[in-house]
């Protein structure tokens, strides 16, 4: 290479003015007579598509078999072709239409890069799957199948294809769910078949809608049509539950790469090795809800219906975007498969102390379930779903689902932090420039969530399982400014309480005033329950009596009035509580039990002052608190009315024992 080249200019002659370029090399001459010589040796590929495929390497197709494990010699002698024919038999065999006996064409990849998802080798080596029987024009294309794409490979496809897709200053993926922005409970549907009569709740206030077989098979068949009509669909085979034990393997084909993330999130990610044995799921989601569903069909009372059929083990979305559907459509029905197994399903957050002490949080939205469940002291199992069994608790999911309705950071920073590469943000509002997100804007709703890996959040347990709780901790944001801040519970108060799932949210009335509004909610997660609420509390309590846990109720809400007249109960009030119960040291306290609700509560705790301890010393006007709080007691009693008459047990003595826990006056 030259040394030390000096560059002047001449000019040039004919009066153009312009300067003739001339270097000298101080030094030797350059070999070959050139003096910047960067060049590298040349690509490998005669074609940009070449040259693009030189880009991405093939991922490792096969995961070693483990010597001595089940099934390793019979594997072993599968081929990765036979092995991938195999994965698309049985996703074929998910799409198959029940009417014609047979699944769609499938080939693997992207229809928009064959060049990429078919070797150059030979159109003989692709692998696709040809089903023996075709009847129709769906069996004279291909339906090209992503596989488990990764967030990155997901990203491209939603930019790519779908309307409203973005990536956000924070890398998360911006989209909208379409005219649905929340679940659609009075469309969800369940099959009642001789075994659900039994088993399931139905009736007045159950969220059990029934359908007959012959509606579900009409709407399944509308699905699987519509998702065979098209070039390209996602399917995504993933786990519920981290315990291994009762792990449940669920298959979910959508037609969106923004729902194929969001179950990517949503659900654990199975290992490379998990997938290839991975085989027929134990429930399968068709999710087409781009597709109407037919309003002419018996039961539909709109162009939405999202139906469960717990015989065939299968789930159908029919017009409604909204990815929480798919979330919640798998909670009912591990509400039903797990208690089959006794364990017990719940709607809670969960945390672990550093010296493997858990506690339980249940709470409806507005209560502070999430914020206190999220404590940088202890590490996070789930925020939102779990299981009971006999090894302890665990997460049934793999992510979470955050509200982000004006999320700060000050006050959210880890679900803020979480908000980055590969977390989906539905129906949020940014600027068009910056790709900022505004998290104070309901233009698109209020109901602006995050879904990401719960691995995003610093302190998350992997694996996201737990040894049995101490604490079972039930969350209420009372409004009504009559409930302390914190009571321990005997077991039936516990079942009493859990029953009625209580909280109390502020509505606005025509003439602008604000009366708290009394809600209750069997379990803290009545819609997605599916058997009858006394079953989970039976079972809630035996496991607590079994491993020694201790029930507390927790205020979150209102002291000394009502809410515009009180005020909130401060939230580092309510964190020195959930911390005294985490330590131990609030079962030691000294107790007295109040009015009408029966409800032990500790006269003093370290960092709370003690008089809001007992909400009658905080009211200014004694006559109001008394009033106030014998109708939030009339309230309780009338909701209970509808589990009253229900048995619990052969000698009804469990069911005396909850009804007495209750307010008494």
């Amino acid at each position: 290479m030259a040394e030390n080249v000096e560059f002047s200019f001449a000019m040039v002659g004919g009066g153009n003015g312009l300067p003739r370029i001339h270097t000298h090399g101080s030094g030797k001459k350059a070999e070959n007579g050139i003096c910047h010589d960067d060049s590298a040796t040349p690509v490998k590929a005669q074609t940009i598509d070449e040259l693009h495929s030189l880009q991405k390497k093939r991922s490792a197709p096969t995961t070693p078999i483990k010597d001595g494990s089940a099934g390793a010699a019979a594997f072993a002698t599968i081929s990765e072709e036979d092995r991938q024919i195999l994965q698309l038999q049985s996703i074929s065999a998910s799409l198959a239409s029940l009417t014609r006996e047979t699944g769609p064409k499938l080939v693997k990849g992207d229809p928009a890069r064959k060049s990429e998802s078919t070797p150059r080798v030979g159109v003989e080596h692709q692998h696709y799957f040809t089903p023996p029987i075709s009847i129709s024009d769906s069996a004279l294309k291909f339906t090209h199948v992503l596989y488990n794409l990764s967030p990155a490979e997901l990203y491209e496809q939603a930019i790519k294809y779908e309307k409203g897709s973005f990536i956000t200053a924070s890398g998360a993926l911006a989209t909208l769910s379409g005219a649905k922005t929340g679940r659609s409970p009075r469309d969800k549907r369940v099959v009642k078949d001789e075994t659900t009569a039994e088993d399931l709740w139905w009736g007045k206030g159950s969220p059990n809608i029934e359908m007959d077989e012959h509606t579900f098979l009409v709407n399944r068949e509308r699905a699987v049509d519509y998702l065979n009509s098209l070039e390209k669909v996602f399917v995504n085979d993933q786990f519920l539950n981290w315990d291994p034990e009762h792990q449940i393997k669920v298959r979910i084909v959508s037609a969106r790469a923004y729902h194929s993330l969001f179950m990517h999130n949503m659900c654990i990610r199975p290992t490379p090795e998990e997938l290839e044995n991975f085989g027929t799921p134990d429930f399968t989601i068709y999710n087409a809800g781009q597709f109407p569903c037919n309003r002419y069909t018996h039961y539909m009372t709109s162009s939405t219906s999202i139906d469960l059929n717990l015989a065939r083990r299968e789930m159908v979305i029919l017009g409604t975007q909204y990815a929480g559907e798919m979330k919640k459509g798998l909670f009912s029905v591990m509400h039903y498969l797990m208690p089959k197994r006794q364990i017990l399903s719940l709607h809670s957050g969960c945390n672990m102390g550093k010296d493997g002490d858990v506690a339980l949080f249940f709470g409806l939205s507005g209560t502070g379930k999430t914020t206190l469940s999220t404590d940088h002291n202890r590490l996070l199992i789930g925020d939102d779903e779990h299981c009971w069994s006999d090894n302890g608790v665990s997460n049934i999911e793999g992510g979470c689902y955050a509200k982000c309705i004006d999320l700060s950071k000050e006050k959210e920073p880890d679900i803020w932090n979480a908000i980055k590469f590969g977390t989906v943000l539905e129906n949020v509002v940014f600027d068009e420039h910056t790709r900022d997100v505004d998290y104070s804007d309901k233009s698109v709703t209020e109901n602006t969530r995050a879904s990401y890996p719960i691995d995003f959040i610093p302190n998350a347990k992997i694996p996201c399982v737990g040894p049995h709780p101490k604490n079972v901790i039930l969350l209420a944001c009372d409004a009504f400014g009559v409930l302390p801040p914190v009571s321990k519970l005997n077991l039936a108060q516990t079942m009493y309480h859990f029953i009625s799932g209580y909280t109390a949210l502020v509505a606005g009335t025509e003439d602008g005033i604000k009366e708290p509004q009394a809600t209750f909610s069997a379990c803290f997660g009545a819609a997605f329950i599916m058997l009858h609420p006394t079953k989970y509390a039976a079972m809630l309590a035996e496991k607590m009596q079994k491993y020694g846990a201790t029930g507390w109720l927790v205020n979150t809400g209102w002291s000394g009035g009502r809410y515009g007249v009180g005020k909130r109960i401060k939230l580092p009030y309510t964190r020195k509580i959930i911390d005294a119960i985490h330590s131990g040291s609030l079962l030691t306290a000294n107790y007295k039990k109040t009015e009408v609700f029966g409800l032990e509560i500790p006269t003093e705790i370290n960092g709370v002052p003690s008089e809001i301890l007992d909400p009658i010393n905080t009211w200014v006007d004694k006559a109001a608190y008394n009033e106030t709080l014998l109708k939030l007691a009339g309230l309780f009693k009338k909701n209970f009315e509808v589990f009253a008459s229900y048995k619990i047990g052969k000698d009804n003595k469990l069911t005396e024992e909850i009804l007495a826990a209750g307010p008494n006056f």
